[in-house]
């Protein structure tokens, strides 16, 4: 191996006398080097551009989560002024519908005349005022007769009964109401015993 070598040095330093071939020989061997060079120079430049448009993807990207984020801020504003609102109104329908069962009860109180025309007006009252009540699902409960439930009924007391059996409500002192089916209040009943 040091024979090659000691001959290729021979080699180059025959050819430096001669002066322009020696230029041809140190370009032919600094040639793979050169190339190297170039394609490391290419290399960097498809990563640079490579960059490029990786940065340009980021910043998009960023741009839109920044507003998917402010829209979805702006959603829950609204949610949350709209859940206030429907607090706050939720009982506008309802009002609407008693002011003319007020408006009636406030002439009743002015109206002179004999007690028949004034249960008259209030039995109308009281037909507005029920009409309203159904309107908005809330509905009566008046066991009178029916077997004892707990879950609608407050029992006061119990007492002995001809009329009804063990355990039936024999009296009912206060009606009481459920709104959509969900019980508001009980109806406080007397149970009968046998």
């Amino acid at each position: 191996m040091s024979s090659e070598k000691n001959s290729a040095e021979s080699s180059v330093e025959g050819k430096a006398s001669s002066g322009k071939s020696v230029d041809i020989e140190f370009s032919e061997i600094d040639q793979p080097e050169a190339d190297q060079t170039e394609e490391t120079e290419d290399a960097i430049d498809a990563l640079r551009g490579e960059l490029a448009k990786a940065e340009e993807k980021a910043a998009e990207s960023w741009e839109t989560l920044v507003r998917l984020q402010a829209e979805m801020d702006n959603q829950r504003k609204r949610s949350e002024k709209q859940v206030a609102d429907a607090h706050k109104f939720a009982v506008q329908k309802f009002v609407e519908q008693m002011l003319p069962v007020i408006d009636s009860l406030e002439m009743g109180m002015q109206a002179d005349g004999n007690i028949d025309s004034i249960r008259e007006g209030m039995q109308l009252t009281l037909k507005q005022f029920e009409s309203v009540m159904e309107k908005q699902n809330l509905a009566s409960v008046d066991p009178l007769g029916e077997k004892f439930d707990p879950g609608l009924h407050q029992a006061m007391a119990m007492q002995p009964s001809e009329e009804y059996d063990n355990g039936l409500v024999s009296a009912v002192m206060q009606k009481g109401y459920t709104l959509n089916g969900r019980l508001v209040r009980p109806a406080m009943v007397m149970v009968a015993k046998g």
